[in-house]
C-alpha cells in the first residue's frame, strides 16, 4: 500500500507553537512522546502559543465547520500522545471538534531517523472522512513534512478539504510544505527522469508531490544511485522486493 500524496501547491504554512529546543528539553516531553497522557496534556498546555492560536483562528474563520485531526503515531517507546494533547488544547481554545477516527496504520520509526529512513518509510492512514468537510491536521513535530503531507493526501483522496496544519514544534524552514517549481526542476535535471520513475514505482508518488524539505534533501544527494541504494537499505521492503533493483 502506498500513500495517496497530492501536490501541496498553495497550502498555507504550518503553524508552529514552540521552539524545538524548549520543547525537547521540557521535563514532560519524553514521557509524553512515550504515551503518558498526563505528561502530554501538561506539555501541550504549557507550550501552546497564544499568537499561534490567533493565527489558527484567522486561518479558519472563513472555513465554516472544521475538525481537528491529530496524528496518533506508534513510536518505539509507545503511542505518541503529544498530537492528541495539542488537539485537546486547540479544541478548547478554538471551539473545534476532534476527529478521532482517522488513524495512522503503521509504525514508521521517524523519531531520530535520518532523511532516507523517513523517505523510505511512509506513514499510511485510514479512517472516516466526510466529503466536503474541512479539516486541520495536528502533529507534534514537522521536519521533512512527509507525515503531514501523507495525512493531507489521504484526507483529500477521500473528498475532505484540508485547510491547514499545526504542530507543537519543528524546523522553521519546514513550515512551508510546498516546494518551489524551480526546486523540482533542479531535482529532475540533476538526477534524470529514470530516478523519478523508479521513485514513483517504489514510493507511490512523483516529485511534484514532495514537500519542500524532501525535495531539498534529494536534490542535495550526490547522485541517483546513492538515492536508490540508501532508500532500499532504509526501507521495510528490502532490495529483493525493490521494483527498480538491477
Amino acid at each position: 500500500m502506498k500513500p495517496p500524496r497530492q501536490p501541496l501547491v498553495g497550502f498555507p504554512d504550518v503553524i508552529l507553537h514552540a521552539e524545538e529546543r524548549a520543547t525537547k528539553q521540557h521535563s514532560r516531553y519524553r514521557a509524553a512522546k512515550a504515551g503518558d497522557v498526563v505528561a502530554a496534556d501538561t506539555l501541550a498546555s504549557e507550550l501552546t502559543s497564544s499568537p499561534a492560536v490567533t493565527q489558527l483562528g484567522e486561518l479558519l474563520e472563513q472555513q465554516g465547520a472544521v475538525e481537528l485531526v491529530p496524528i496518533h503515531a506508534l513510536e518505539s517507546e509507545g503511542v505518541n500522545e503529544i498530537p492528541a494533547a495539542l488537539a485537546n488544547v486547540l479544541s478548547r481554545r478554538l471551539g473545534l471538534a476532534i476527529n478521532r477516527s482517522i488513524v495512522q496504520m503503521n509504525s514508521v520509526g521517524h523519531t531520530g531517523a535520518d532523511g532516507f529512513r523517513r523517505l523510505a518509510n511512509q506513514a499510511l492512514f485510514a479512517g472516516t472522512v466526510r466529503e466536503g468537510r474541512h479539516y486541520l491536521v495536528v502533529d507534534d513535530f514537522v521536519g521533512q513534512g512527509g507525515t503531514l503531507a501523507n495525512l493531507i493526501g489521504f484526507i483529500r483522496s477521500q473528498g475532505g478539504v484540508v485547510c491547514g496544519a499545526t504542530v507543537l514544534t519543528g524546523k522553521a524552514y519546514s513550515a512551508k510544505l510546498a516546494p518551489e517549481p524551480a526546486q523540482i526542476q533542479a531535482l529532475r535535471t540533476k538526477h534524470g527522469p529514470d530516478l523519478e520513475q523508479w521513485w514513483t514505482e517504489r514510493i507511490g508518488f512523483g516529485f511534484d508531490c514532495l514537500t519542500r524539505s524532501e525535495a531539498r534533501y534529494l536534490e542535495k544527494s550526490p547522485d541517483a544511485d546513492t538515492i536508490r541504494n540508501r532508500l532500499v537499505a532504509a526501507g521495510p521492503a528490502g532490495s529483493a522486493e525493490d521494483p527498480g533493483a538491477g
